[in-house]
């Protein structure tokens, strides 16, 4: 009997070797930044929408929109907290002495 472990080893072969192509932004930090912000404020303007759609008796399920509330709301304070570490490393980092 094989155990399930053994399927997870990661051989040297299927590391990839190519580096990160640090000439192409694209990828970077800040369009993830941005990505993640546009991802929160879909998630906002779908909480507001199904809201909406709730006070105006629309036949909207109560529970989706409380759903879609609570997305929203623990999406922003994920974006705050990410917000509070980047200006806590600003902070450490303006700090230093060169």
């Amino acid at each position: 009997m094989s155990s399930p472990v053994s399927s997870l080893r990661i051989l040297p072969a299927e590391i990839p070797t190519s580096a990160p192509d640090s000439t192409n932004p694209s990828g970077g930090f800040a369009e993830t930044l941005r990505g993640a912000l546009g991802e929160m404020g879909e998630l906002q303007n779908q909480a507001e929408n199904k809201v909406a759609g709730v006070l105006e008796g629309d036949g909207a399920d109560v529970h989706t929109a409380l759903i879609a509330v609570e997305k929203a709301d623990l999406s922003f304070q994920l974006m705050m907290q990410v917000r509070n570490k980047i200006v806590s490393a600003y902070q450490e980092i303006s700090r230093m002495q060169f």
